[in-house]
C-alpha cells in the first residue's frame, strides 16, 4: 500500500508506520550484508529508505521476531510474532493508537496478503487494538498513553483513550494475481510454489476475492512508490520491478483497493475514492 501512503503523504497528511518485525528471517545475498552487523539490522535501514521516499511521519517497530513462512522452524521462535497473546500485541498497538490517534487505521487482509503469519498475526491484533482503544479499561503495556482530543469521535472516548474513526484492509489485486497464474503456467511454471523461495502459492490466493469498499488512484505518486521499493534490495527491490513480473504489475499499478471493516459498509454503497470519506 505504500502508494496510498505516499499519496495521503503528499497532500500533507501525518502518515505512521508501526512495522512488528525487522524481517530478519528471510534469506539475504552476503554481499548486501556489507556494513551491516544483521539481517534485521540491514532490513530497517531498508525499510527507513523506502519511509522516507514515501514522506512518513514516523516509522514505530514493535520489536518481535519474524516468524518466518507457515510451517517453518521459525514460527515457534520465543519471540516470534505469530507464537504471541493476541492481547499483548494488541496492546502496544493501542499504545500507539492512543499516542498518534490517527482518522484511519489500515492493516493487512484476513488472510495477511499471501498468508504470510507475521501479516496475519498482525491483522488480527489491529482489529483487537482498533476495537479496545477506546476502552479505558484495556491495558496498552507498560506505555503510558497520552489524553485524547476533547470532544471524542463517533465511537465515544474518555480521557486516555481513543477512537479511530476507520478500519480498511489492504487487498491484493486479485486480476493480476489470476493473470499471473495463467501467465506462469503458459512458461510451464508452477504458480502454487512463486517467489524467491517457492513458498508462496499464487494458485490458492487466486481463488480468495474481498470485497472493494474504496479503490485509491496512486498514479500521481508511481515514482515514489517505485523508489521505495527499490530500497528494499534484500527482497527483490530493483530488481524485481526490472522483471517481467514486475512489467505485468505495472499494467495493474493504478490503484490500491481496500475493504473497509469500519464503519460497517452499507448494503448498495459505492466505492470511495477517498479513505477518510
Amino acid at each position: 500500500m505504500g502508494g496510498t501512503l505516499a499519496l495521503y503523504a503528499a497532500r500533507g497528511v501525518e502518515v505512521h508506520l508501526i512495522c512488528a518485525t525487522r524481517g530478519e528471517v528471510g534469506g539475504v545475498s552476503p554481499e548486501l550484508l556489507a556494513g551491516f552487523a544483521s539481517v534485521a539490522e540491514l532490513r530497517e535501514s531498508e525499510l527507513r529508505c523506502a519511509a522516507g521516499h514515501l514522506g512518513l511521519r514516523g516509522v514505530h517497530f514493535l520489536d518481535y521476531r519474524d516468524s518466518g513462512m507457515e510451517g517453518s522452524t521459525d514460527n515457534k521462535h520465543p519471540q516470534a510474532l505469530a507464537a504471541q497473546p493476541l492481547d499483548e500485541v494488541a496492546a502496544k498497538i493501542v499504545h500507539y493508537i492512543r499516542q498518534l490517534q490517527p482518522q484511519v487505521v489500515l492493516t493487512f487482509d484476513p488472510i495477511g496478503g499471501y498468508r504470510h503469519p507475521d501479516h496475519i498475526a498482525i491483522h488480527k491484533a489491529t482489529v483487537r487494538a482498533f476495537e479496545q482503544a477506546v476502552n479505558p479499561d484495556f491495558a496498552a503495556g507498560s506505555f503510558p498513553a497520552r489524553p485524547a482530543y476533547p470532544g471524542g469521535q463517533a465511537r465515544g472516548q474518555s480521557r486516555g483513550v481513543y477512537a479511530p474513526q476507520r478500519l480498511y484492509f489492504h487487498t491484493m489485486p486479485r486480476g493480476f494475481i489470476k493473470f499471473a497464474v495463467r501467465l506462469l503456467r503458459f512458461f510451464g511454471k508452477d504458480p502454487s510454489h512463486w517467489g524467491r523461495n517457492g513458498d508462496i502459492d499464487l494458485a490458492s490466493l487466486a481463488e480468495v476475492d474481498f470485497p472493494t469498499h474504496a479503490r485509491i488512484d496512486i498514479r500521481s505518486v508511481l515514482e515514489k512508490k517505485a523508489r521505495a521499493s527499490d530500497c528494499h534490495s534484500s527482497q527483490g527491490g530493483g530488481q524485481m520491478r526490472r522483471s517481467l513480473t514486475g512489467k505485468i504489475l505495472r499494467l495493474f499499478s493504478g490503484a490500491e483497493t481496500f475493504m473497509r471493516a469500519y464503519p460497517p459498509v452499507a448494503k448498495g454503497e459505492k466505492a470511495a475514492r477517498d479513505l477518510f470519506r
